[in-house]
């Protein structure tokens, strides 16, 4: 009797395998409703209608002229333009990593002088518009008539000790040598070196100080450091925004055409709007030139970033396999 009794009672005290108490229901599946975002659907429909709004204009405004666009857009004037703008972004870039590269020494270094006059130089000309510089390095020779060498300063000292003349060996024309091409090389060159030394100065400080200090005790000199430990690792930092910069100073070889250098391709499309009367197709046409050019800088740097993100990883992972080798 008190055998049936207890086997009623946990019976009764038992809870179903479904969780529930009891004499309870199993509670119903949740119906999940999606969020609605009208407002996005909105934004959509009327980013749509303006974009055909755009593609209408494109194609019904008779001010693009889109035949005298094409046919003037690669004539032998505007492509001999778009070599020198080709011309003079590369070599400008090159002198400005350059410079980049030895102001951002120059601002790392212990000597207090040096370090003043590499933030004296980069305060200079990333203050100043390039356009500015453009037009100032494009007269100067208004400054200086002629580029001489010679022992400095031979017109306060020559007279002091009785001698006559002059202690200059070589001199040239400033208009000679100065040509507006060397001119927008010049203004482009010292700008972007004042971008790259940041740049530069950045990707430095981001390699750890250990390594280099690591590297010193092995007996290495600070110039072998900086090129075997320092430079190679910090690319990886220096060259997402040098892509970037290189594509910025292509689109800034339009501010040349304020020297005036003649055979810049923004300046060969104006020409030739000026001379039919039609200047505002050759304004598109410059924009697409600069949207081609541009576009194939991006795939290059995209191609280029991922080839060193690569590297990055495999390096990581090289010094995880000497960390579990060392460990075991």
């Amino acid at each position: 009797m008190s055998t049936s009794d207890d086997d009623t009672a946990g019976t009764a005290g038992a809870r179903p395998s479904d969780g529930t108490a009891a004499g309870q229901s199993p509670p119903e599946a949740i119906k999940a409703v999606p969020v609605r975002h009208p407002g996005r659907w909105v934004a959509a429909a009327l980013l749509l209608l303006f974009a055909a709004m755009f593609v209408n204009m494109l194609v019904t405004n008779d001010a693009f002229d889109w035949p005298f666009l094409f046919e003037n857009m690669f004539s032998q004037p505007v492509l001999v333009g778009v070599r020198t703008t080709l011309i003079l972004a590369a070599v400008s870039l090159a002198i400005g990593i350059v410079i980049g590269i030895v102001v951002a020494i120059m601002r790392l270094s212990d000597n207090p002088i040096l370090v003043g006059l590499g933030w004296l130089y980069t305060w200079f000309f990333r203050a100043v518009p390039r356009i500015v510089l453009c037009v100032l390095f494009g007269n100067i020779a208004i400054l200086y008539q002629t580029l001489e060498f010679g022992i400095p300063f031979d017109n306060y000292w020559l007279p002091l000790l009785g001698i006559e003349g002059d202690a200059r060996f070589y001199s040239v024309p400033m208009t000679t040598l100065l040509s507006p091409f060397v001119a927008a090389v010049i203004a482009l060159s010292l700008s972007q070196g004042g971008y790259m030394a940041e740049i530069v100065r950045a990707g430095l400080l981001s390699v750890d100080k250990g390594q280099s200090e690591a590297a010193q005790a092995l007996g290495m000199s600070r110039g072998q450091v900086l090129r075997r430990i320092t430079l190679p690792q910090a690319l990886r930092v220096i060259v997402p925004p040098t892509g970037n910069e290189a594509s910025a100073i292509l689109k800034d070889t339009s501010l040349v055409s304020a020297i005036p250098l003649t055979t810049e391709l923004f300046f060969q499309l104006q020409q030739v709007g000026a001379r039919t009367f039609n200047l505002f197709p050759m304004l598109v046409a410059a924009c697409l030139w600069y949207l081609m050019i541009t576009s194939v800088l991006m795939v290059g740097q995209y191609y280029l970033e991922r080839s060193f993100t690569r590297g990055d990883r495999g390096a990581q992972e090289q010094v995880r396999r000497i960390k579990s080798r060392a460990a075991s």
